[in-house]
Protein backbone atom coordinates (compact mmCIF):
# COMPACT_ATOMS: atom_id res chain seq x y z
CA UNK A 1 0.00 0.00 0.00
CA UNK A 2 3.03 2.30 0.88
CA UNK A 3 4.53 1.54 -2.46
CA UNK A 4 1.26 2.33 -4.52
CA UNK A 5 0.65 5.91 -2.45
CA UNK A 6 4.50 7.04 -3.55
CA UNK A 7 3.67 6.37 -7.23
CA UNK A 8 0.63 8.03 -7.32
CA UNK A 9 2.07 10.93 -5.27
CA UNK A 10 4.96 11.24 -7.33
CA UNK A 11 2.71 11.16 -10.31
CA UNK A 12 -0.10 13.48 -8.75
CA UNK A 13 1.91 16.36 -7.77
CA UNK A 14 2.84 17.64 -11.10
CA UNK A 15 -0.17 16.73 -12.47
CA UNK A 16 -2.38 18.75 -10.21
CA UNK A 17 0.23 21.66 -10.30
CA UNK A 18 -0.61 21.54 -14.23
CA UNK A 19 -3.98 21.93 -13.85
CA UNK A 20 -3.83 24.23 -11.51
CA UNK A 21 -1.99 26.12 -13.62
CA UNK A 22 -3.99 25.54 -16.66
CA UNK A 23 -6.88 26.58 -15.08
CA UNK A 24 -5.43 30.41 -13.47
CA UNK A 25 -3.88 30.69 -17.15
CA UNK A 26 -7.35 30.24 -18.79
CA UNK A 27 -6.64 27.46 -20.75
CA UNK A 28 -9.92 25.69 -22.10
CA UNK A 29 -11.38 24.40 -19.60
CA UNK A 30 -11.09 20.92 -21.42
CA UNK A 31 -7.56 20.85 -21.02
CA UNK A 32 -7.75 20.86 -17.27
CA UNK A 33 -10.77 18.17 -17.27
CA UNK A 34 -8.65 16.16 -20.01
CA UNK A 35 -5.64 15.98 -17.49
CA UNK A 36 -7.92 14.85 -14.44
CA UNK A 37 -9.30 12.41 -16.26
CA UNK A 38 -6.21 11.07 -17.54
CA UNK A 39 -4.55 11.07 -13.59
CA UNK A 40 -8.11 9.41 -12.94
CA UNK A 41 -7.02 6.64 -15.50
CA UNK A 42 -3.56 6.54 -13.72
CA UNK A 43 -4.53 6.53 -10.18
CA UNK A 44 -6.82 3.60 -10.85
CA UNK A 45 -3.53 1.47 -12.84
CA UNK A 46 -1.52 2.24 -10.06
CA UNK A 47 -4.31 0.84 -7.45
CA UNK A 48 -5.92 -1.57 -9.13
CA UNK A 49 -3.59 -3.32 -11.54
CA UNK A 50 -1.95 -6.27 -10.59
CA UNK A 51 -0.04 -8.38 -12.65
CA UNK A 52 2.97 -11.23 -12.16
CA UNK A 53 5.20 -10.97 -15.60
CA UNK A 54 7.21 -13.80 -16.60
CA UNK A 55 10.06 -12.63 -18.12
CA UNK A 56 8.53 -13.89 -21.28
CA UNK A 57 5.41 -11.99 -21.07
CA UNK A 58 7.65 -8.79 -20.63
CA UNK A 59 9.16 -9.59 -23.66
CA UNK A 60 6.25 -9.85 -25.50
CA UNK A 61 4.98 -6.52 -23.81
CA UNK A 62 7.63 -4.80 -24.74
CA UNK A 63 7.35 -5.72 -28.41
CA UNK A 64 3.54 -4.39 -28.59
CA UNK A 65 5.25 -1.54 -27.16
CA UNK A 66 7.62 -0.54 -29.44
CA UNK A 67 5.23 -1.46 -32.07
CA UNK A 68 2.88 1.30 -30.98
CA UNK A 69 5.68 3.53 -31.26
CA UNK A 70 5.98 2.61 -35.41
CA UNK A 71 1.74 2.91 -35.58
CA UNK A 72 1.70 6.21 -36.35
CA UNK A 73 4.21 6.09 -39.26
CA UNK A 74 1.75 4.30 -41.14
CA UNK A 75 -1.23 6.00 -40.03
CA UNK A 76 -0.61 9.33 -39.41
CA UNK A 77 -1.89 11.94 -38.93
CA UNK A 78 1.12 13.42 -40.87
CA UNK A 79 1.75 17.20 -40.35
CA UNK A 80 4.79 18.52 -42.09
CA UNK A 81 6.18 15.34 -42.87
CA UNK A 82 6.04 14.71 -38.40
CA UNK A 83 3.91 11.51 -37.57
CA UNK A 84 4.05 11.16 -33.90
CA UNK A 85 0.60 10.59 -32.65
CA UNK A 86 -1.52 8.02 -32.39
CA UNK A 87 -5.32 8.79 -33.98
CA UNK A 88 -7.76 7.50 -31.57
CA UNK A 89 -11.40 9.31 -32.68
CA UNK A 90 -11.17 13.04 -31.92
CA UNK A 91 -8.22 12.86 -29.71
CA UNK A 92 -4.27 12.27 -30.70
CA UNK A 93 -2.17 10.77 -28.33
CA UNK A 94 1.83 11.44 -28.61
CA UNK A 95 3.03 8.10 -28.92
CA UNK A 96 6.60 8.25 -27.43
CA UNK A 97 4.91 9.53 -24.24
CA UNK A 98 2.47 7.05 -24.38
CA UNK A 99 4.50 3.84 -24.40
CA UNK A 100 7.81 4.93 -23.52
CA UNK A 101 7.94 4.95 -20.19
CA UNK A 102 6.67 1.26 -19.49
CA UNK A 103 9.35 0.54 -22.69
CA UNK A 104 12.03 2.06 -20.55
CA UNK A 105 10.39 0.24 -17.37
CA UNK A 106 10.53 -3.26 -18.80
CA UNK A 107 14.01 -2.59 -20.45
CA UNK A 108 15.64 -1.77 -17.19
CA UNK A 109 14.56 -5.67 -15.68
CA UNK A 110 15.80 -7.34 -19.02
CA UNK A 111 19.35 -7.74 -18.73
CA UNK A 112 19.83 -9.73 -22.49
CA UNK A 113 17.33 -6.99 -24.09
CA UNK A 114 17.90 -3.65 -22.80
CA UNK A 115 20.32 -2.20 -25.38
CA UNK A 116 18.08 -3.78 -28.32
CA UNK A 117 14.96 -2.27 -26.64
CA UNK A 118 16.26 0.99 -26.40
CA UNK A 119 17.74 1.08 -29.71
CA UNK A 120 14.35 0.29 -31.27
CA UNK A 121 12.57 2.46 -29.48
CA UNK A 122 15.01 5.18 -30.72
CA UNK A 123 14.78 4.05 -34.40
CA UNK A 124 11.14 4.70 -34.21
CA UNK A 125 11.65 8.39 -32.71
CA UNK A 126 14.03 8.96 -35.60
CA UNK A 127 11.37 7.97 -38.17
CA UNK A 128 8.64 10.09 -36.61
CA UNK A 129 11.03 11.99 -36.03
CA UNK A 130 10.93 12.77 -32.86
CA UNK A 131 13.97 14.59 -30.37
CA UNK A 132 11.91 14.46 -27.39
CA UNK A 133 11.27 10.82 -27.28
CA UNK A 134 14.95 10.54 -28.36
CA UNK A 135 16.25 12.52 -25.13
CA UNK A 136 14.33 10.40 -23.28
CA UNK A 137 15.94 7.45 -24.64
CA UNK A 138 19.39 8.65 -24.46
CA UNK A 139 19.27 9.69 -20.94
CA UNK A 140 16.63 6.54 -19.16
CA UNK A 141 20.06 4.74 -21.00
CA UNK A 142 22.22 7.13 -18.56
CA UNK A 143 20.01 6.44 -15.63
CA UNK A 144 20.07 2.61 -16.34
CA UNK A 145 24.02 2.19 -17.45
CA UNK A 146 24.47 4.46 -13.77
CA UNK A 147 22.83 1.70 -11.87
CA UNK A 148 23.99 -1.39 -13.78
CA UNK A 149 27.75 0.03 -15.00
CA UNK A 150 26.55 -2.29 -18.35
CA UNK A 151 28.79 -0.98 -21.13
CA UNK A 152 26.47 -1.41 -23.63
CA UNK A 153 24.41 1.16 -23.09
CA UNK A 154 26.83 4.29 -22.94
CA UNK A 155 26.99 3.50 -27.33
CA UNK A 156 23.39 3.47 -26.95
CA UNK A 157 23.23 7.25 -25.20
CA UNK A 158 25.98 8.24 -27.51
CA UNK A 159 23.41 7.21 -30.37
CA UNK A 160 20.92 8.47 -29.27
CA UNK A 161 21.93 11.82 -28.30
CA UNK A 162 23.34 12.25 -32.08
CA UNK A 163 20.06 11.46 -33.02
CA UNK A 164 17.67 13.45 -31.34
CA UNK A 165 19.98 15.77 -32.30
CA UNK A 166 19.24 15.07 -36.21
CA UNK A 167 15.24 14.14 -35.08
CA UNK A 168 15.40 17.87 -33.58
CA UNK A 169 16.77 19.84 -36.76
CA UNK A 170 14.77 17.58 -39.09
CA UNK A 171 11.49 18.15 -37.53
CA UNK A 172 10.21 20.87 -35.37
CA UNK A 173 6.60 22.46 -35.36
CA UNK A 174 5.15 25.32 -33.56
CA UNK A 175 4.35 25.11 -30.00
CA UNK A 176 0.96 24.72 -29.20
CA UNK A 177 -0.09 26.68 -26.21
CA UNK A 178 -0.75 24.74 -22.86
CA UNK A 179 0.59 21.99 -24.10
CA UNK A 180 4.72 22.58 -25.16
CA UNK A 181 7.25 25.10 -23.48
CA UNK A 182 4.77 25.58 -20.95
CA UNK A 183 7.44 26.03 -17.95
CA UNK A 184 9.45 28.39 -20.33
CA UNK A 185 6.50 30.76 -21.56
CA UNK A 186 5.55 30.67 -17.57
CA UNK A 187 8.71 31.85 -16.85
CA UNK A 188 8.15 35.20 -18.78
CA UNK A 189 4.91 35.72 -18.00
CA UNK A 190 4.29 34.20 -13.87
CA UNK A 191 7.94 33.48 -12.66
CA UNK A 192 7.16 32.41 -9.12
CA UNK A 193 4.08 30.21 -10.53
CA UNK A 194 6.56 28.83 -13.50
CA UNK A 195 9.27 28.17 -10.02
CA UNK A 196 6.30 26.17 -8.31
CA UNK A 197 5.65 24.45 -11.43
CA UNK A 198 8.89 23.71 -11.69
CA UNK A 199 9.65 22.61 -8.37
CA UNK A 200 6.58 19.75 -8.75
CA UNK A 201 8.55 18.39 -11.82
CA UNK A 202 11.70 18.31 -9.78
CA UNK A 203 9.80 16.85 -7.14
CA UNK A 204 8.77 14.20 -9.65
CA UNK A 205 12.24 12.97 -10.64
CA UNK A 206 13.67 12.78 -6.83
CA UNK A 207 11.00 10.87 -6.32
CA UNK A 208 11.24 8.53 -9.49
CA UNK A 209 15.30 8.32 -8.76
CA UNK A 210 14.86 7.61 -4.79
CA UNK A 211 11.35 6.40 -3.48
CA UNK A 212 9.48 4.14 -6.03
CA UNK A 213 9.18 1.04 -4.95
CA UNK A 214 11.24 -0.86 -7.39
CA UNK A 215 15.00 -1.49 -8.05
CA UNK A 216 17.52 1.14 -8.18
CA UNK A 217 17.77 0.21 -12.20
CA UNK A 218 13.33 0.75 -12.70
CA UNK A 219 13.98 4.18 -10.46
CA UNK A 220 16.82 5.88 -12.37
CA UNK A 221 15.79 4.48 -15.62
CA UNK A 222 12.40 5.97 -15.42
CA UNK A 223 14.15 9.25 -13.80
CA UNK A 224 16.25 9.76 -16.91
CA UNK A 225 13.52 9.02 -19.26
CA UNK A 226 11.39 12.31 -17.36
CA UNK A 227 14.41 14.23 -17.83
CA UNK A 228 14.74 13.63 -21.12
CA UNK A 229 11.21 14.70 -21.97
CA UNK A 230 11.47 17.61 -19.86
CA UNK A 231 14.59 19.00 -21.17
CA UNK A 232 13.57 18.49 -24.70
CA UNK A 233 10.51 21.11 -23.83
CA UNK A 234 12.85 23.35 -22.09
CA UNK A 235 14.93 23.74 -25.38
CA UNK A 236 12.39 22.88 -27.98
CA UNK A 237 8.76 22.69 -28.85
CA UNK A 238 7.70 19.48 -27.50
CA UNK A 239 5.17 18.59 -25.18
CA UNK A 240 5.65 19.41 -21.67
CA UNK A 241 4.85 15.91 -19.95
CA UNK A 242 2.73 15.85 -16.68
CA UNK A 243 2.60 19.50 -16.60
CA UNK A 244 1.19 20.89 -19.72
CA UNK A 245 -1.83 19.52 -21.41
CA UNK A 246 -1.54 15.96 -22.85
CA UNK A 247 -3.36 12.47 -21.68
CA UNK A 248 -0.90 10.50 -22.99
CA UNK A 249 2.38 10.78 -20.49
CA UNK A 250 0.04 11.05 -17.43
CA UNK A 251 -1.46 7.58 -18.93
CA UNK A 252 2.40 6.21 -19.89
CA UNK A 253 4.06 7.24 -16.34
CA UNK A 254 1.03 5.74 -14.87
CA UNK A 255 1.08 2.63 -16.07
CA UNK A 256 4.93 1.99 -15.67
CA UNK A 257 4.32 2.96 -12.05
CA UNK A 258 1.80 0.21 -11.91
CA UNK A 259 3.91 -2.12 -13.69
CA UNK A 260 7.49 -0.61 -11.57
CA UNK A 261 5.69 -1.81 -8.46
CA UNK A 262 5.24 -5.60 -9.47
CA UNK A 263 8.78 -7.54 -9.58
CA UNK A 264 8.40 -9.96 -12.58
CA UNK A 265 7.50 -13.53 -11.76
CA UNK A 266 10.99 -15.27 -13.58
Amino acid sequence: MAGRMVCAIALGIPVLAGVAVLVLSGAPLAYGAGNGLSLAIAFAAIAFLRVRLSDRQCRILAVLLLLLLYVPLLTGPHVNGIARWLPLGPVALHAGALALPALVMLAARDDDYAPPILLAALLAASLQPDAATGLAVMLAAVGLYNATRDWRLVPVAGIAFLASIIAGLRGELPAQPFVERVLVELAFQQPLAALGLGASLLTAFLLFAHALPAEMRVRHALAGSLFGFSLAATVSNYPSVLIGYGAAPIIGYGLALALADHTPSG
